[in-house]
């Protein structure tokens, strides 16, 4: 069968493949086109394959929230540049995958990309995540999400560009007023709501370390406790969002805004792209020394 510019664009189209792949594809199964898809689908799982162990640290979070404030959620994908991470392709599949979040009632990531990316469809999240691999050349990861329920219809989000995202929970606020309480959380990145929800084991390790470098003041024990203690009191106003100057208004804390306001912020997750990965340090000058050499 002839190999026709015409079917060689419509496999480019529905494969986003290269325009030879596209043409080498097609000759090696005489022109059946869906044969082809079939076995570029298969070379694409293996491409994935071989990028999977490459460190995909950058990305989008993306955030969704019904209308009436009681159903919400926050995805985190990632890619390896941050060229990529303004790709349509990709910023398409990353919404794709949130809207499947809301949509489920799914808690793990292993769980979520076995379900279809888009109602009505066969194709997984998995099997769109290994096509999309092969297209643009990168790896890529669905991370973690968490998905929220309010009772009060109290949820706010707020993105800070594309690498920062917060979502709360709140009562009492005002939609106004949640919204900045998240802006705050993208600056500010509390550990926690309050002090009482500060992990202990935190504390006695925050303890052990203020009071290590206290003991070479050379001042009485006594003196020393009420230094660690200090100390601590301004730790837990550091890292609690309601002891935290609030972002707009550097003159109150947060806790105190809400306090004037009649509000409650009940709980509250902020996401940000890439924390905790550990990123490979690129050196281009050995790079470009190591193609010389080839």
């Amino acid at each position: 069968m002839a190999i026709t510019a015409e079917l060689v664009k419509e496999l480019r189209e529905r494969t986003g493949a290269g325009m030879m792949e596209c043409k080498k594809a097609l000759v090696e199964t005489n022109g059946d086109i869906e044969t082809a898809i079939e076995n570029m689908r298969k070379s694409g799982q293996a491409k994935a394959a071989k990028k999977a162990g490459r460190v995909a640290a950058e990305g989008v979070i993306v955030l969704k929230q019904s209308a009436d404030g009681k159903q919400g959620c926050m995805v985190e994908v990632n890619c390896e540049t941050d060229f990529v991470g303004k790709d349509a392709n990709f910023t398409s599949f990353a919404d794709a995958v949130a809207e499947r979040v809301m949509g489920s009632s799914v808690t793990e990531v292993e769980a979520l990309m076995a379900l279809p990316l888009h109602d009505g469809e066969d194709t997984t999240i998995e099997e769109a995540r290994q096509a999309l691999i092969s297209k643009i050349g990168e790896n890529m990861n669905v991370r973690r999400f968490v998905r929220f329920a309010s009772g009060n219809g109290g949820l706010a989000h707020y993105r800070h560009g594309v690498r920062i995202g917060v979502m709360v929970d709140s009562e009492g606020c005002g939609p106004d007023m949640a919204r900045d309480i998240a802006m705050h959380i993208a600056a500010s990145n509390p550990l926690c709501v309050s002090e009482e929800e500060v992990a202990p084991e935190l504390l006695a390790k925050e303890r052990e370390i203020i009071l290590a470098q206290s003991q070479d003041s050379g001042k009485p024990a006594d003196i020393i406790e009420k230094m660690v203690q200090g100390r601590i009191n301004k730790y837990l106003k550091e890292v609690t969002l309601l002891g935290q100057p609030f972002v707009k208004d550097p003159e109150t804390t947060v806790g105190k805004l809400l306090t004037k306001a009649g509000g409650k912020i009940l709980s509250f997750k902020r996401f940000e792209v890439g924390e905790g990965i550990e990123k490979k340090q690129e050196n281009f000058a050995e790079e470009v020394m190591a193609q010389a050499r080839l």
